[in-house]
């Protein structure tokens, strides 16, 4: 699978979490024969957004974001570090021709998000950790501009939620569970959740949901597809908004069964029923963590 689906998602997602604090361009082209940028982000302030946590202190300085969603080998790691001098180099040409200076600290620098990061590559490029950085964040020697971050050694806190939501398979779906569980207390969120959503409804639709890594990014939205079906539905914006909360849920355990188990077969379609009467962070747990057999076995019927 290629990392489209997931480099779309990443750049929506931050597009839409850093627009309020300056200006984002996604997809941008450098005049090299490097690939586009995912993410150029220009903060409006120099100060940092202590809601946004990990996010918001890295987001204090003009940067580019370069999600994967497998961890990047060597060579793709040199691409992104092409990709920002590349860029380096054409504020320096542009400030040139407009007859001022750049300092040091003008320039962006690189934010390499990957789900995980071995002690190979972290050694190969020099990669350190930094007194006052989380664990998990390892910057390459000061002349790269460049840190590495491995989101599955980040916290489990509040403040790295913002970064794990780009992680992959349990991390990510407890992240996204999360900023749910947010968006219900605080509506700023809904237009994450909504993103989250719609992204599971196109993979639904348009992939191919045997792939493993397509099946995964499934399950992993699912929380924000449950929410938001609900709320489509009350808006009148999605067919069969005349079902109850109650068919809602079922047929996203059937889908969430069917996708995890290859198809769902009759003894999986016995269990929905009891399944439906648990929350939905529980409920999610659950078919993430049992097998086929510890499922049956939990939710056997008498």
């Amino acid at each position: 699978m290629t990392r489209q689906p997931h480099d779309q998602l990443a750049k929506e997602y931050l597009e839409e979490i850093l627009t309020p604090l300056g200006n984002v361009t996604t997809s941008k082209d450098v005049k090299s024969e490097v690939q586009e940028i995912d993410v150029w982000f220009i903060p409006s302030t120099k100060s940092e957004n202590s809601e946004l946590g990990l996010l918001g202190k890295m987001a204090v300085t003009s940067c580019l974001f370069e999600p994967y969603r497998n961890a990047p080998n060597e060579i793709e790691i040199r691409s992104c570090l092409l990709k920002l001098y590349s860029v380096q180099g054409e504020l320096l040409r542009q400030a040139k021709r407009e007859k001022r200076s750049l300092s040091e600290e003008e320039l962006p620098c690189l934010w390499i998000l990957t789900p995980t990061c071995s002690e190979k590559i972290l050694n190969s490029f020099g990669g350190k950790a930094k007194d006052n950085w989380e664990k998990g964040v390892y910057f390459l020697p000061k002349a790269y501009k460049t840190a590495i971050v491995a989101i599955n050694q980040l916290p489990m806190t509040e403040d790295t939620l913002w970064l794990r939501v780009l992680g992959k398979g349990k991390i990510q779906t407890e992240a996204i569970t999360e900023v749910v569980q947010l968006s219900k207390k605080n509506d700023k969120w809904n237009r994450l959740v909504e993103i989250f959503a719609s992204w599971r409804k196109n993979l639904q639709l348009n992939s191919d949901v045997n792939d493993e890594e397509v099946k995964e990014l499934i399950m992993s939205l699912s929380p924000a597809y449950l929410k938001q079906r609900e709320e489509w539905k009350q808006e009148g914006k999605e067919e069969g908004r005349q079902e109850g909360q109650k068919d809602g849920q079922r047929l996203m355990i059937e889908s969430l069964l069917a996708v995890r188990f290859g198809n769902l077969d009759e003894e999986l379609s016995v269990i929905v029923t009891r399944m439906m009467e648990l929350s939905l962070t529980e409920r999610t747990q659950l078919l993430l963590n049992l097998s086929r057999e510890e499922l049956l076995a939990r939710f056997k019927v008498d």
